[in-house]
């Protein structure tokens, strides 16, 4: 298959790696304006094409990524729109029963926010309603451990969903949903879920070298105990409530841990940041697709 990505920066790049590390035959146009990102790209992989602004190459892909922030999707899509769109193969003035097209290829948007409507509008849809799988990824795709989640339009077929499941399957686990407000719910969770782990680990590693330990020895005791937690929670069928009281012993270490916690409004704190993340990626639809 033929994947095209408009922009070529570290997901793009993590995607691309996933498919090649799992063997799966691809070739890449890559639409990267940086000249560094496209020589770097052009040092690390086989098979692709590199290009500066959209071209023909696109046409003739299987599926397009958008691999752009929210606020550069409208530029970059209407950019590539001529590319994307079911183009004749014949001349207008051959009847309609001798013209051929080309088949859409499949639109797949990793930008946070940035509703399938607006994407349809950007891309001229009134050369036919365009197969679209929005997408949220996270960060821990790089190292092929990610989690997707996706939401298709009904334009795409079982065909369609199934690319979306190899392209984002190759970089770690997949979650469909039905509805796609929901996607702002997983942006909330697993799309902005790294930096809040990374955040607690930065303070459990504050908090061992207040102790006495060394910086090397914070921070390998803090991502390990994260790390192995999530392990055992993943190998488990059990909720993660019952987990976490078997560690909490009455009158203990962790139930002294636990409650200076609840005390401080920790949870409540969590849930409140997964609340506003959400709401900010709604809003990113609107702020940014406003002439839709």
């Amino acid at each position: 298959m033929k994947i095209g990505f408009i922009g070529g920066g570290n997901m793009a790049q993590a995607l691309m790696g996933g498919l090649v590390a799992k063997r799966i035959d691809a070739d890449f146009v890559v639409v990267e304006p940086h000249a560094t990102t496209r020589e770097t790209l052009a040092r690390t992989m086989r098979r692709i094409a590199l290009h500066d602004v959209p071209s023909a190459d696109l046409t003739a892909c299987d599926a397009v990524v958008f691999a752009v922030k929210p606020q550069q999707f409208r530029e970059a899509a209407t950019s590539a729109a001529r590319w994307l769109g079911l183009a004749p193969t014949q001349s207008p003035q051959q009847s309609s029963a001798q013209t051929t097209q080309h088949q859409m290829p499949l639109v797949i948007s990793i930008a946070a926010g940035i509703r399938t409507q607006e994407i349809a509008h950007w891309l001229a849809a009134e050369h036919g309603h365009h197969p679209i799988v929005r997408t949220m990824p996270n960060t821990p795709a790089l190292i092929g451990e990610g989690i997707a989640g996706l939401y298709a339009t009904p334009e795409v077929d079982a065909r369609g969903r199934a690319l979306a499941e190899t392209l984002l399957g190759a970089v770690g686990q997949t979650l469909w949903v039905d509805e796609e407000a929901k996607l702002d719910a997983i942006t909330a969770v697993s799309g902005s879920g790294p930096a809040y782990v990374f955040a607690f680990i930065e303070a459990l590693q504050q908090g061992a070298r207040e102790l006495g330990l060394s910086e090397e020895d914070a921070r390998r005791l803090a991502v390990c105990t994260f790390v192995g937690a999530s392990r055992l929670a993943a190998a488990s069928e059990e909720p993660i409530a019952v987990l976490r009281e078997r560690v909490t012993s009455r009158g203990g270490t962790t139930h002294a841990a636990l409650t200076r916690m609840q005390d401080a409004g920790v949870n409540a704190a969590i849930v409140d940041a997964v609340h506003a993340a959400a709401r900010r990626s709604a809003e990113l639809g609107s702020e940014f697709g406003r002439d839709a």
